[in-house]
């Protein structure tokens, strides 16, 4: 097998990733729920490869090269050590596998004849009965995303899902985002949910929502993000965890005033920001307000409905969503069912998976698949890109 890479240096994106730790895998993968995680326009597809080689089987892995990790919040393993532990397995992986790696090597052209793909590549011209395209997204382009993947699918008439940056902080702006500007750096947990079946459909997240100077991030964000459409509104329970309604209501013969009370039961700047949109509450007292007013504001925190103006984009998204349309691919190889001997893995396809590990699951999976079916009976050698 022949490696190409076109960037400098090797797996950047598992060098960044959790912090420079690496969150290979999610231990809450469901196998029976395997779709649920994933966002796709054909959601059933990526059963198959993620029932087959599980969180245990990398986990296996990362055991056998004495690799020592931990687990944190809902499932996510990282190492105990640095990212580059997991790139060096992958790398000693490979070199067992007699794998020829050539980086950087940019690639240009592809063809496909007589039963060979040829690739124009600053090296020279490269041919093998199949071909492997492994290039990920958009997302990230200073450590080398890229296009090319999807150039390729389109070279040989696949369908491409529209791409689109996904587990990305959102921009808000305008007036009823003004009197939130200034709670940058508040962080929270929070029920956030779509209040539109776009085409990814529905999601509801509860996790910690963060505020920027340009609008929300944190895992909440990060989340929705990847199910939210241009021009829909989300709604955002501020206060999941809390009755505020009856901690008002206790107050009613304590003579206390509405802002203190509040601020009991959110965090100070955010109760402050929420009262002044009504400045005419926000020094009286609990006892001399309506309880349907009472009522209309606990309402009110319970669904916040924002519509975010846009993403921060690839630059500081994750993830692509979207990508080669995967009804176009066989399930159990990844493989093309337009073009015997084309496979498309990881992020390139359309399968976008949660934040917390999910997206790497989903290339080991996608990886393992595609190998298993090259080497059954009948494979070939084969160039990755």
């Amino acid at each position: 097998m022949l490696l190409l890479d076109h960037f400098e240096r090797v797996a950047e994106k598992i060098r960044i990733s959790g912090g420079g730790r690496c969150n290979f895998t999610n231990r809450e993968l469901d196998p029976s729920t395997l779709e649920r995680c994933f966002a796709s326009e054909n959601p059933h597809f990526c059963r198959s490869a993620l029932a087959r080689f599980t969180p245990d089987d990398f986990i296996s892995m990362v055991d056998r090269h004495g690799i020592r990790w931990h687990e944190k919040h809902k499932g996510q393993l990282f190492c105990d050590g640095s990212s580059g532990q997991i790139i060096d397995m992958l790398l000693a992986e490979c070199a067992a596998g007699a794998v020829e790696h050539w980086q950087p090597c940019s690639v240009g052209d592809t063809s496909h004849a007589d039963g060979l793909f040829r690739v124009e590549t600053s090296r020279g011209e490269v041919s093998a009965p199949r071909l492997v395209v492994a290039t990920g997204g958009l997302s990230i382009p200073k450590i080398g995303a890229s296009d090319w993947g999807y150039r390729v699918a389109r070279r040989f008439d696949h369908a491409v899902v529209e791409t689109r940056p996904a587990l990305v902080p959102l921009v808000c702006s305008g007036a009823p985002w003004q009197r939130f500007e200034a709670l940058a750096g508040l962080s929270l947990p929070v029920r956030v949910s779509t209040l539109a079946e776009g085409t990814g459909g529905s999601a509801v997240f509860d996790e910690d929502l963060l505020f920027t100077h340009r609008g929300l991030s944190g895992p909440a964000a990060l989340q929705i993000s990847t199910y939210w459409r241009p021009g829909e509104s989300l709604a955002i329970d501020l206060a999941p965890a809390t009755d505020a309604l009856a901690a008002l209501g206790s107050a009613k013969s304590s003579g206390r005033r509405l802002g203190a009370v509040l601020a009991g039961a959110l965090p100070r700047r955010l109760a402050e920001a929420w009262l002044a949109a009504s400045p005419e509450l926000a020094g009286r007292r609990v006892a001399d307000i309506r309880d349907a007013d009472l009522a209309a504001l606990v309402a009110e925190l319970r669904r916040w409905v924002i519509a975010p103006a846009g993403t921060e984009g690839y630059r500081k998204a994750e993830v692509t969503g979207g990508g080669v349309d995967t009804r176009e691919l066989d399930s159990r190889s990844c493989g093309s069912k337009r073009v015997p001997g084309l496979h498309f893995i990881g992020e390139v396809v359309d399968v976008t998976g949660w934040l917390g590990g999910y997206n790497f699951q989903w290339a080991w999976a996608s990886g393992a698949a595609c190998a298993a079916a090259m080497a059954a009976p009948g494979g070939a050698p084969h160039t990755g890109l």
